[in-house]
């Protein structure tokens, strides 16, 4: 049997997936698939607040698209394979539930372009560089990268960083906000994970993280006056949900409250 291209352990409110694919951890149309799947599985289950994706090892999280395969495939199956990627970033981005990149190694090409379609970025110290090489290719990034990029640091921004295709450090990378937080290479993983857990029951309502994640990750997309709608529709939510509640209510007796995730 064919060892898994996408490590999945459900635990503790989080989903850790790893991507799986020695030596660089690029992707295949099969990698997809199983992420795809994972993804849902994480949607449904209710146990889950916390989506955290990895890389294998500690040097690559992910090279992007395995290139071997591009070269062997047809121009429409090329196509295919990035409309099915592109699909299944918009999954992980739509996903109510918050999604954390811990970028354990290079992150590079379609890797970033996945680290991107996540909310939060942390990577770890010294543990590599991140960019967008594809033009040395003769190619764009097609996985939302020209998308994703110029939404994060604007148009004239993205531009320039994808014309020369240079790799930066996570350190660099943090500075132009490309990388929400760095953490120290021992035990980075686990550092991460104690992260992760902070936006779990019960350390914070779980329902309203996701659903902030909602209203940003939707809202940025359309006009103003339909993102304050799709605001006030979450809130109402929010407001129904035992977690606001008990909230609210903590705040009034001087207490700690203790979310449930509902």
């Amino acid at each position: 049997m064919t060892a898994p291209l996408v490590q999945a352990r459900f635990e503790d409110g989080i989903a850790l997936l790893t991507l799986d694919s020695p030596p660089v951890n690029g992707y295949s149309f099969e990698m997809m698939k199983q992420l795809d799947q994972h993804i849902l599985d994480a949607r449904f289950d209710d146990s889950i607040h916390v989506i955290v994706l990895t890389g294998a090892g500690d040097r690559f999280f992910c090279a992007g698209a395995d290139i071997g395969m591009l070269g062997d495939v047809t121009p429409g199956f090329k196509y295919q394979f990035c409309l099915h990627a592109n699909e299944t970033l918009l999954r992980l981005e739509h996903t109510s539930k918050l999604v954390i990149a811990a970028l354990n190694g290079h992150t590079v090409g379609g890797g970033f372009e996945v680290a991107l379609a996540c909310d939060l970025r942390i990577a770890r110290k010294g543990g590599g560089k991140l960019g967008m090489p594809e033009v040395a290719l003769g190619v764009l990034p097609g996985t939302g990268g020209t998308q994703r990029l110029a939404r994060l640091v604007g148009k004239s921004k993205a531009i320039e960083m994808m014309i020369h295709g240079n790799n930066m450090s996570f350190e660099d990378a943090a500075e132009h906000g490309l990388v929400n937080r760095i953490e120290e290479a021992d035990d980075f993983l686990g550092a991460v994970l104690e992260y992760a857990r902070g936006f779990c029951p019960p350390n914070k309502a779980a329902m309203a993280v996701g659903h902030i994640k909602r209203s940003v990750q939707t809202g940025a997309e359309i006009p103003l006056e339909s993102g304050l709608a799709l605001e006030r529709e979450l809130q109402a939510k929010l407001f129904a949900s035992e977690d606001a509640k008990a909230g609210i209510q903590a705040y009034l007796d001087k207490a700690k409250p203790e979310f449930r995730g509902r």
